[in-house]
């Protein structure tokens, strides 16, 4: 059984965490960190946040932290089993039950709790999230994932078929995993592939909030078009709001410019190669629930990304579009068509001209009498 003595592990032992450890031992129960952390510490990484599983109930954590006087919070994940204890009025540390999910619709599941860590490892999606971290560095891996994660293999624990039928929005987590972890772009197990080609059907039950936080996270990591095009060779386009006849050519055509031109792309910048209109906009924001301004970047951008430069200075073009500007966002909008449009030079001097203001103000009018 391996064991994790890293620095970035011996950080994650706070006193708050002794106090919390000890608690538990004290009162008969385990805990272990779970999930992302230990992906994170094996890949040398500090982990953004720890989430932790135990074998105690919720009831008798509640039982245990009022004992000891624990303040606790958020009660919302009580149902979850999840309890966050506050330390040393210091530190929040989020504490969840081991649990069998026993009835799953696609979305949501009805759980079980149990004491078996390895019951509670097989519920979990991949086999790189599906470990456990004792705090005395004892790595808990029932699934190969510690094997997978050296040779940055991305695979659901068991049969992936069973995994996305519990929760179809884990087919969007494995390529966002895969950006993440993968070393090679199209490197992906074949029944996989078929196992997301056969349930894309199944993102209909999925909300458009909770497809899109996902998306984004794949159109800013590593191989973002690369995904992209194999989502909608699996089938995905018309479940997550694309049309029907996407624009690969110049989605491809924008991500290869901004590579090769290390431009750091907005996701809804890169989206707008995808699309044609501002109708296209307007169904995929419909079937996301995009923020208002991530809709408009992209309703700009297409709007905008075949301006033709003025004659005397392409500059010009854009000092224009910025003067007539009606919303606060329009500067950050003519910089992201700029970055879609590869224009690194015209972008830096877009940001160091600063527009003209109107000597004019609201005030002024009213103090006229206006």
């Amino acid at each position: 059984m391996s064991k994790i003595d890293s620095p970035h592990f011996q950080d994650v032992l706070t006193p708050e965490l002794n106090v919390l450890s000890e608690m538990f031992n004290r009162y008969g129960f385990e805990i272990r960190i779970a999930g992302g952390a230990v992906r994170d510490l094996l890949m040398g990484k500090p982990p953004a946040d720890v989430d932790f599983a135990t074998t105690a109930t919720p009831e008798q954590m509640k039982d245990m932290f009022t004992k000891e006087n624990v303040r606790m919070i958020n009660a919302l994940g009580e149902k979850h089993g999840t309890i966050t204890a506050r330390i040393n009025d210091a530190v929040n540390f989020e504490v969840t039950t081991l649990r069998i999910d026993k009835v799953t619709d696609g979305r949501r599941a009805e759980v079980e709790f149990t004491k078996d860590w390895q019951i509670d490892s097989n519920r979990r999606d991949l086999t790189i999230n599906s470990m456990f971290l004792g705090l005395d560095g004892t790595l808990y891996d029932y699934f190969n994932g510690e094997e997978d994660l050296k040779n940055r293999k991305v695979k659901f624990v068991g049969d992936p078929v069973t995994r996305i039928q519990e929760d179809y929005l884990r087919i969007l987590r494995y390529f966002r995993f895969y950006g993440r972890i993968a070393t090679e772009p199209d490197n992906h197990c074949e029944a996989t592939l078929e196992a997301i080609r056969n349930n894309v059907e199944g993102l209909k039950v999925i909300s458009g909030e909770r497809i899109w936080m996902e998306w984004k996270k794949i159109l800013v990591g590593n191989y973002a078009a690369e995904l992209t095009l194999k989502m909608l060779e699996l089938g995905l386009g018309p479940y997550i709001g694309l049309p029907a006849n996407p624009n690969l050519q110049e989605f491809e055509r924008v991500w290869k410019a901004s590579q090769a031109k290390n431009i750091k792309l907005n996701p809804t910048t890169l989206l707008a190669g995808l699309l044609a209109n501002e109708e296209e906009v307007l169904d995929l924001h419909g079937r996301l629930k995009m923020s208002g301004a991530e809709r408009d970047n992209a309703i700009f951008i297409i709007e905008h990304r075949q301006d033709q430069p003025h004659p005397d200075d392409p500059l010009r073009t854009y000092q224009y579009l910025q003067v007539d500007g009606r919303t606060k966002d329009t500067s950050t909008f003519i910089q992201e068509v700029l970055a879609y449009k590869g224009e690194l030079d015209l972008l830096e001097r877009f940001k160091k001209w600063d527009p003209p203001r109107f000597p004019v103000t609201g005030h002024h009018l009213t103090e006229a009498g206006v």
